[in-house]
């Protein structure tokens, strides 16, 4: 018996898992439970060190049934099944820190596209030192969001919400509830000293918000050299075109230095990654980017051919891509630069110096594919098969399924990736994103040129934070895995 995976547009055929989806008979009302352990069972990357997901875990039907029974909050059987002792709950238990799901596919299938319930202020929550409250700091605004149209800006700091202070226990309710509004009370900052002000101000959740990961593209001259500077804040499918055309941007400007700035970017597409990469170095598509590493179930089950990712010379829409063929990149990331941020950093390092300023990375280094109740599709989610998603079940999944190691064969970065030149924000002082004074943007001019028109680096008051928005998103801080290629059938 064979099955069909498709992830997205690519085709392959698998041998079945160990576990036949028809081997076990189950009530209805555990159908949610059950089409979350026959997906794990057969796609989760650790599903050998997990004791719930074991092929002999269940004797008998009524074994398996009492087991879906046992936790009716599905959430809470997701992350019981994928812990590494079977009687041990916990976050030390917990074997990842990046699988997650969702109770509604649709949602988390247009965030993967950039389309979320947002009022379009990103930003950053910070403690006191010493004090279990905390504060934020706008990091910036999204274009045509509501709160573009209100008076708030990148570097403001807010410390109330809705009259309410802060604090470590009411952040999440307060800021990430269900509530489609909030009044923030804004700070005053000076040095490392905070104080409450009276501005206030009130930001609306809208539906269907679209966010262009593009949010700065622009060339800078100095010293007459031109330094090509990219602000990428996602790595989303849908915006391939006009990363490309920023690229032919900076071509036509005669840019010979780039500067990426992916410092809030969480990650996303590997396929948007594997066609920035050739955006930066190379068209050449016999130079292997990435090689991707699935679980000994699945593994053995692929060619050659489709575990490898080269780079690229025309985009998804046959548009030719305009590459700067350098040598050299700068870039730019902290804390919460993560999964494809990294895999681009990491794919890219055996071909060219890949310099980095910032601080250490997350540390994500496996992807992930969305999986639902499409039993024939094993799973996979598809946006050609909807009308095939079981309609009483609109759960879905997005569990690890493996690591992408790069030309080297390097892809052991789950401790962050390390910076050449250490740098962190410094939250008195902000700047503005794409200035040639704003502080990691000119530590890496001052690398290129020799001089700078800001000299001094020191920060009154480094970020350390708590949590950010992109973190209360619906992808988080995912990579997932979207090839385009219609692959051949093993």
């Amino acid at each position: 018996m064979k099955k069909i995976l498709a992830l997205l547009f690519v085709a392959t055929t698998l041998s079945c898992s160990d576990k036949d989806d028809d081997a076990f008979t189950y009530p209805k009302e555990t159908e949610v439970q059950n089409f979350m352990w026959q997906g794990l069972n057969q796609w989760y990357f650790w599903q050998a060190d997990a004791p719930n997901l074991g092929d002999n875990r269940f004797a008998t039907n009524e074994e398996y049934v009492a087991y879906l029974e046992k936790y009716t909050d599905p959430e809470e059987f997701f992350y019981q099944t994928c812990y590494k002792h079977s009687n041990i709950v916990g976050t030390d238990n917990a074997i990842d820190r990046f699988s997650f799901l969702n109770n509604d596919y649709r949602t988390l299938v247009n965030s993967l596209n950039g389309i979320s319930k947002s009022n379009g202020m990103e930003f950053g929550l910070v403690r006191y030192e010493g004090s279990s409250n905390i504060f934020g700091y706008v990091r910036y605004i999204i274009p045509n969001s509501d709160a573009a149209n209100k008076d708030i800006s990148r570097g403001e700091i807010f410390n109330r919400v809705n009259g309410n202070t802060l604090t470590e226990s009411n952040y999440v309710g307060l800021l990430f509830g269900n509530n489609d509004s909030y009044t923030l009370g804004m700070a005053d900052i000076s040095g490392t000293v905070i104080t409450d002000n009276n501005k206030e101000v009130t930001l609306i959740k809208q539906e269907g918000m679209v966010e262009n990961p593009i949010l700065v593209a622009k060339t800078v001259e100095v010293n007459g050299t031109k330094i090509a500077y990219l602000m990428y804040n996602g790595f989303t499918n849908g915006f391939n075109e006009q990363l490309n055309t920023a690229f032919g941007q900076f071509k036509s400007e005669g840019a010979t230095e780039l500067v990426v700035d992916l410092r809030y970017n969480p990650g996303g597409s590997v396929n948007s990654s594997r066609l920035l990469a050739s955006m930066i170095y190379s068209t050449n598509t016999s130079e292997l980017y990435i090689r991707q590493r699935w679980n000994d179930k699945i593994q053995s089950s692929f060619k050659k051919g489709q575990l490898e990712d080269y780079f690229a010379s025309k985009t998804d829409k046959g548009t030719a891509i305009n590459t700067l063929s350098l040598n050299k990149v700068y870039v730019l990331a902290s804390g919460s630069s993560a999964s494809a941020s990294e895999l681009l950093m990491n794919g890219l390092a055996p071909y060219m110096n890949v310099f980095h300023i910032g601080e250490r990375t997350r540390g994500k280094n496996e992807f992930s594919v969305t999986m639902v109740d499409d039993i024939d599709n094993d799973y996979i989610y598809s946006p050609a098969r909807e009308n095939k998603i079981n309609p009483s079940n609109k759960w879905a999944m997005q569990p690890l399924m493996g690591r992408n190691e790069n030309a080297a064969g390097f892809s052991d970065y789950t401790k962050g990736l390390a910076p050449n030149i250490a740098l962190k924000e410094d939250i008195s002082n902000l700047g503005v994103l794409g200035d040639p004074n704003e502080a990691l943007f000119a530590r890496a001019i001052q690398d290129i040129t020799g001089t700078t028109a800001k000299r001094d680096f020191t920060v009154q008051m480094p970020v350390e934070e708590v949590s950010n928005s992109k973190l209360f998103t619906p992808i988080k801080d995912n990579m997932y895995l979207d090839k385009v290629e219609a692959l051949p059938l093993p």
